[in-house]
This record gives structure tokens, sequence and C-alpha cells, in this order.
């Protein structure tokens, strides 16, 4: 399938990277939260969750109930999910992929 794909490989790679970046930075803030230490600006959030990161994310919150009374969370990430989901389909009809 890579071969046919050649830019598949790299761009999961990404994802997965991205990912696992959110996931621990999500994480991060809800320590530093119950620590009262130096938080994740949520601009820094949003902006791993524009970047790929945003089902983990979001799944990730929800898991450890963190952000989840902020509707710029709960209603942004779902949000950029459809975003993402929409520029994915096009990008595939576009390269003939589906």
């Amino acid at each position: 399938m890579f071969e046919k794909y050649p830019l598949l490989k790299p761009v999961l790679i990404y994802l997965a990277v991205i990912s696992l970046i959110s996931v621990i930075i999500t994480v991060y803030d809800k320590i530093a939260a119950k620590l009262g230490k130096r938080r994740v600006p949520e601009k820094t959030l949003l902006l791993f969750s524009a970047l790929g990161g945003s089902v983990c994310m979001l799944i990730v919150m929800e898991i450890i109930r963190h952000k989840t009374r902020k509707p710029k969370f709960m209603f942004g990430i779902p949000a950029i999910i459809v975003v993402q989901i929409a520029v994915t389909i096009i990008i595939l009809k576009y390269t003939g992929v589906i």
C-alpha cells in the first residue's frame, strides 16, 4: 500500500507523533493544574489539536476529565475534527484515492 501511495507513510508517522505530543501536553497540563504549577496555554493545546492531534487530545481530555467544562474545548476540538475530516476527504478526492 505504501508503494502505491508514497506519502501515506510519512503522513501516518506525522499524525502518530503529533498525537503523542498532544496527549503528553494534555496530561502535563492536568498534572500542573492539580499541583498549582505553570500551565500549558490554551492556545498551545488548541494549536496541537489543529495540527493533527485533535482526536487523541479529545479522547484523553474525556478520560482524565480535563477541560471538559470549557466550551472552547468541548465544541472547538470536535469542530476542528470535522474540518480535518472534510479537508482529508477533499484531498483524497482531488488526488484520486477515492
